[in-house]
């Protein structure tokens, strides 16, 4: 197809498009002539990673070069090219690891993942970010006690493993199963936080009354 048409199949502008282009975020058709290309099924696919990871993620075009970057080098293992999407993700803020308060939440989260046997990397950036909300927790007098931090991780890994993880096609395109990480885990984020928030409504009215 050309590009007017990848245009009107994929939604995207053609002056989008062009930039996916010239930043390399999107591979270059199959040139018929001068001034003409040819695209088809894996550009489709490519422009849906970019608008997950763009509309859904709210990635900066350099951390979605990145993933970009993984999804191509098919040397790289899909669990090292989901890994860079999930990094991508995180938000851990202006850590400040020489703080007191800081090192101490960090130990009890290095703690919590060794005892759960989950297998994350060291320097994964979601250790930091869970470090940081521990830490406010703290400060604002609310704070998460080891047995609480467990128990909700036991629910996030039956959630995970019985419905997120199921839903990724790691049998398909490379760059389908990292669309499907990176909505997942926003989107079912977000969902279980309306659910929670739904729960809170309802147990407040069974305990308070209406």
């Amino acid at each position: 197809m050309r590009i007017s048409q990848l245009s009107a199949v994929s939604g995207v502008p053609i002056p989008t498009i062009k930039y996916y282009l010239r930043e390399g975020l999107l591979p270059q058709g199959e040139q018929t002539s001068a001034t003409r290309a040819e695209y088809g099924d894996t550009h489709l696919r490519r422009l849906r990673l970019i608008r997950a990871l763009l509309e859904v993620g709210r990635l900066p075009v350099a951390s979605i070069g990145k993933i970009v970057a993984a999804v191509e080098d098919e040397e790289t293992p899909v669990h090292e090219m989901l890994g860079t999407a999930h990094y991508a993700l995180a938000s851990p803020g202006e850590a400040r690891p020489d703080d007191e308060e800081h090192l101490a939440a960090r130990e009890r989260v290095d703690a919590l993942i060794g005892e759960l046997g989950w297998s994350v990397h060291p320097e994964a950036p979601t250790r930091e970010e869970l470090a940081q909300i521990l830490v406010r927790l703290d400060q604002l007098g609310m704070p998460a006690d080891d047995e609480s931090m467990r128990h909700y991780a036991g629910l996030m890994m039956r959630l995970v493993s019985e419905h997120e993880m199921a839903k990724i096609p790691f049998d398909g395109p490379r760059e389908t199963a990292v669309e499907s990480l990176v909505i997942g885990t926003v989107l079912y984020g977000k969902a279980f936080d309306v659910l929670r928030r739904l729960a809170q409504e309802s147990e407040s009215a069974r305990i308070l009354g209406r």
